[in-house]
């Protein structure tokens, strides 16, 4: 590719004016998930080599999204698609990492089932809940005794943004998670590119930049910003031990809600000088997350999308 890596958000093509729908992805193991209106597609490059091609192939899983939380309109309400995006992650995002890792475990005869994954998310379900919620409380109580006033909440949300860009920073030390994240900045690009107007071959998408503004780890440093907010409010009303774990967990609607339209209005008006400053931490916090993907990441990320536009397209043109 002739042109320099795009990195910062001022340097990335415009998008295309008629742009209809924002494709959404994820990072799976050895591939990626790309999320249309309707359709998905996940595409996985297997674990060996083809015994004639001598090339690892990429298999994709094609499906369509027809499960309420997509088709029904009341999820497309605002601050009400927040929880959409969340439930989505758990419904979408998990069918997709499962079938990800049945994929590269069959090459060893192994068969991960529904229960060893939802055993996995549960154990990580509960150690989120302990290192993000009840450490930084805890913390914070140590370092601002008063609980009730806004210096508790802002020290809570300090301490809590430090442990999430720690414990990304120390996983990414890994070298398996370190791959997803490289196939995570392919889907970046991917999207970037083709939001731009670009072809979508693998010289053309290196150009683009591994940064999203819509990204889930920029919408979680969002979150996070807005949690300091809603928690100030609660800290008013003096509540005791119990209502202050209590409002960490029974926020997170409002939280998740109000945070998703918050980044929707960021990334539509990405162009706009206040908010490319907004912008910058929320970018930034990519950089955890994201790494440059090898051209053969690519070629994943760029399979996964055009079979995704794919089922958009076979069902547009079913429905003219």
């Amino acid at each position: 590719m002739p042109s320099p890596e795009v990195s910062a958000p001022e340097a990335q093509a415009k998008p295309k004016a008629d742009q209809p729908f924002f494709y959404g992805g994820q990072a799976v193991i050895e591939g990626v998930m790309m999320r249309g209106k309707r359709h998905y597609a996940v595409a996985v490059r297997l674990p060996t080599d083809d015994p004639e091609t001598h090339r690892r192939e990429i298999v994709v899983n094609r499906g369509e999204l027809t499960a309420p939380i997509y088709v029904n309109p009341v999820w497309k309400l605002p601050f009400v698609r927040g929880l959409a995006l969340i439930g989505e992650q758990l419904h979408l995002g998990m069918k997709s990492l499962i079938w990800s890792a049945n994929v590269n475990a069959g090459a060893n005869n192994v068969v991960i089932g529904k229960k060893e994954i939802t055993g996995s998310v549960a154990t990580a379900g509960v150690f989120a809940l302990v290192l993000f919620i009840a450490l930084p409380l805890l913390l914070a109580n140590f370092a601002v005794h008063r609980t009730g006033s806004f210096a508790f909440v802002l020290v809570e949300g300090l301490i809590r943004v430090g442990l999430v860009l720690g414990y990304l920073a120390a996983i990414s030390l890994l070298p398996d998670v370190r791959r997803v994240f490289q196939y995570h900045g392919a889907e970046h690009k991917t999207i970037n590119a083709f939001e731009s107007g670009w072809t979508l071959d693998v010289p053309s998408v290196r150009r683009a930049s591994t940064l999203h503004p819509r990204c889930g780890t920029g919408f979680l440093l969002v979150v996070l910003v807005v949690s300091v907010i809603v928690f100030s409010v609660v800290a008013l009303f003096h509540p005791n031990l119990f209502w202050l774990v209590a409002s960490r967990i029974l926020a997170i609607p409002l939280i998740a809600g109000s945070g998703f339209e918050l980044i929707r209005f960021m990334a539509r008006h990405r162009y706009n000088p206040v908010v490319r400053v907004a912008l910058l931490p929320v970018l930034g916090t990519q950089k955890f997350t994201t790494r440059e993907p090898s051209d053969d990441m690519l070629e994943v990320a760029i399979c996964a999308f055009n079979s995704a536009r794919e089922g958009e397209e076979e069902s547009a043109g079913a429905a003219a």
